[in-house]
């Protein structure tokens, strides 16, 4: 059933995130912050795009405004500040995520692109999975910066939190 995949998915992301932040914060600053040829420049600017469109995509799950940010903004200066945001959307995530019905999976979500001024609508469920799926994309990118540093990459697959779930 979709709702149970999506709830596993943000207990998942949960896991993911908090390995991950855990890598980070063995980093000294400066491999934090080196501008290298990631998209968003370094990790701590993926780290804190990775946020941004989990705000943007919530907002829109929820029906809410738009958040007043671009998705290359850091607004979140250190580590610190972003691992209490990153916690609060993760746990956020699966708040909403739990209190779904399966009957709530046929539900469509309409918003503005950011991209472009046009309004779309999209199943519910494809959101949440496009918003799992963006994560999952950028962990990767940040993940390769960190197997270039002293500090091990962790494992993030999917199948090791399942096997740990177990």
């Amino acid at each position: 059933m979709m709702r149970d995949h999506l709830r596993r998915m943000s207990h998942y992301n949960r896991w993911a995130n908090a390995r991950l932040y855990e890598a980070c914060a063995a980093l000294d600053d400066g491999a934090y912050r080196a501008e290298g040829k990631m998209f968003f420049g370094s990790i701590h600017g993926t780290l804190n795009h990775i946020l941004i469109g989990d705000r943007v995509w919530l907002a829109r799950i929820l029906g809410d405004p738009a958040p007043d940010l671009t998705l290359g903004d850091r607004p979140f200066s250190d580590l610190s500040a972003l691992t209490h945001a990153r916690i609060e959307e993760d746990r956020k995530m699966i708040d909403i995520t739990e209190s779904y019905a399966e009957s709530d999976m046929d539900s469509n979500v309409s918003y503005r692109m950011l991209t472009r001024p046009d309004d779309v609508t999209t199943p519910l469920h494809l959101c949440w999975l496009h918003l799992f799926n963006h994560q999952t994309h950028h962990r990767g990118q940040i993940h390769g910066q960190l197997s270039q540093t002293d500090v091990a990459p962790p494992p993030l697959d999917l199948i090791y939190y399942m096997r740990e779930q177990a």
